[in-house]
């Protein structure tokens, strides 16, 4: 990758993209800076012809003329990774935002960057290897504290070779520029190693063997945990309507998902929704570690209204900064908002490099991109014998809640659960608006070993309620026709009870501080009760009758489910729906 730096000069231009024609050795992926006047504007190679190359600008272009001086720097684009990464908000290359706003003010100025990690704090390093040890890449050579963990600082990623270690750095405070280890290789060339690190954020990071996920991840709440689980490792998305609830469902999963780090990367969505993150989640505690939320929290934040050329950059950026968490044995999650928005940005380029377009003209190698992307999560055992794991969660926005379009299909063709939120369910309030009869997951026989350690026969009462679901779809339907009392009391009861199972079940209350969240105990124990109503005969004679039970039989569990868990109040208003079931039944 090391070259002599090489030079050229723009001949033409098509908004962001440019044709430069250049003198040397370049690259395709390698970063350029483009100078314009006292200004250096980030740019990136994506197609060689010849010696023309076609780069992407990171900025807006205003001021590039014929001939303007193009530098390229001969290495691809790129992710620092280190201590300090955690509560850090970064755009789409990695620039700190918070740092670019205390130097520029709060409306940000072209070909500004400052480098994403702080040269000057200080670490407390702990060294873990000495001398003559024998290391690989990847390997740790010490640890700093970062947040609730240790932050493992290890042999670069970029190196094959095995090193001998010949200088090790004792405990103390060092930023992540000093040198705090050294080492030969096997041909006797010296190598220097510090805490800071950087990898090409497109080529993938994973140093150890990748295994099939079987830890189920818990999020909270009901409709994901019991109806369609996700492992840690897997990959879901969550395509929806415009104003469906996509964006609040994964701050959901931000904020509750039992993980160890998040990575949001809102990319290409509204900034209010990046500010909502910012105002809550350094108020909020994490129920595992009693800190706050933002301490476990990354941000990429490359919002709608900044360079479009960067929301590729962000989901990358994203990605890569969370497979290095990975490789220290932890449980990541990176949540894309939104995965379309990049697709159109990736439409946009397409359409200027003049290639021929695919259907509604996103480029032919769309479902070649977005698969690469999801093939980054997984789990991945180590070689000290740890767990890592990655999981990827995209929101997808099709144009009118159209699931048919290029985008969401070719994500559902690679993701291993589909939650998709319909109009119909946000409409009429019902959250979250997830599709019960549409939604699906590759994950739930792996899933039901862990909870029928909870509750026997599992999978077998999710075989049920789905059941009962479409029936009572089915019974809505013919009712809209024929009315309440064109059907049989027999179907009005099941109807009823498919209600019941919605309101109490599938939909939580994200204002109830109780509800919000849901512990998995709660939710078998709240599905146990559930299932034994279904299975109960019940005898009404009239309709009305029907429904003014089942009507009070709702409210009761939804006051239920504010209640605090286990708690004398809970236990009491328990056993008054128990009874009030069982004296009905008593009655048949």
């Amino acid at each position: 990758m090391k070259n002599n730096k090489a030079i050229g000069y723009v001949k033409k231009a098509f908004g962001n993209l440019l044709h430069v024609e250049f003198e040397g050795n370049i690259c395709q992926g390698e970063v350029c800076f483009i100078q314009v006047d006292d200004k250096s504007f980030s740019a990136e190679v994506i197609e060689i012809n010849g010696f023309i190359a076609k780069v992407q600008v990171f900025e807006d272009t205003k001021g590039v003329k014929l001939n303007t001086p193009v530098e390229f720097l001969g290495h691809l684009l790129e992710a620092e990774l280190g201590p300090g990464l955690i509560t850090s908000i970064f755009d789409g290359l990695q620039n700190p935002l918070e740092k670019i706003a205390k130097n520029s003010g709060y409306f940000l100025s072209r070909g500004l960057y400052i480098p994403p990690l702080d040269r000057t704090k200080k670490w407390n390093y702990t060294p873990k290897v000495k001398i003559n040890d024998i290391v690989f890449k990847g390997d740790t050579l010490g640890e700093v504290t970062e947040s609730h963990f240790n932050h493992q600082i290890m042999v670069p990623f970029k190196y094959i070779q095995k090193f001998t270690i010949t200088y090790v750095k004792e405990s103390g405070s060092y930023t992540i520029e000093e040198v705090i280890a050294k080492a030969k290789d096997e041909e006797g060339r010296e190598y220097e190693f510090t805490m800071l690190q950087k990898w090409p954020v497109k080529n993938g990071l994973m140093e150890g063997k990748k295994t099939i996920p079987t830890e189920m991840l818990v999020t909270g709440m009901r409709i994901l945990d019991t109806q369609f689980p996700i492992l840690k490792g897997s990959t879901f998305c969550t395509p929806g309507p415009f104003g469906a609830g996509k964006t609040v469902l994964q701050h959901h999963l931000a904020k509750y998902s039992d993980v160890d780090i998040v990575i949001v990367a809102a990319c290409g969505e509204r900034a209010g929704e990046v500010v909502e993150i910012l105002r809550d989640f350094p108020a909020l505690i994490d129920n595992k570690t009693n800190e706050p939320l933002i301490n476990r929290t990354v941000i990429i934040c490359n919002t709608s209204s900044m360079p479009v050329a960067a929301r590729e950059a962000s989901v990358y950026m994203a990605v890569t900064i969370a497979e290095y968490y990975r490789q220290m044995g932890l449980n990541v999650l990176v949540l894309a908002d939104s995965t379309s928005r990049w697709a159109q940005a990736m439409r946009e380029m397409s359409g200027r490099l003049e290639e021929i377009p695919g259907e509604e003209a996103f480029p032919a190698y769309l479902a070649s991109r977005i698969a690469s992307f999801y093939e980054r999560a997984g789990t991945l055992k180590l070689k000290n014998n740890k767990t890592g794991s990655l999981t990827i969660g995209g929101a997808v926005s099709p144009a009118g809640g159209n699931f048919e379009e290029p985008v969401t299909q070719a994500t559902l063709a690679v993701v291993g659960a589909f939650w998709g939120l319909s109009r119909q369910r946000s409409d009429a309030r019902r959250y979250p608006a997830i599709d019960p009869l549409i939604s699906w997951t590759k994950y739930l026989v792996t899933a039901s070993k862990t909870l029928n350690e909870k509750l026997d026969d599992f999978l077998g009462k999710i075989n049920m309620t789905k059941r009962f679901i479409k029936e009572g779809d089915d019974i809505l339907k013919r009712m809209e026709v024929v009315g309440e009392e064109g059907i049989s009391i027999n179907d009005m009861i099941t109807y009823l009870k498919s209600e019941l199972f919605d309101n109490c079940y599938l939909q939580q209350n994200s204002f109830d501080k109780v509800d919000t969240y849901c512990p998995i105990n709660r939710q078998i124990e709240l599905f146990s009760l559930l299932c034994e109503i279904f299975a109960f005969n019940f005898s009404f004679t009239m309709h009305d009758e029907a429904r003014s039970f089942f009507l009070d039989l709702q409210n009761d569990i939804k006051n239920l489910n504010y209640i605090d868990f286990e708690t004398s109040a809970y236990k009491e208003t328990y056993k008054i729906i128990k009874d009030k079931i069982y004296t009905k039944k008593a009655n048949v």
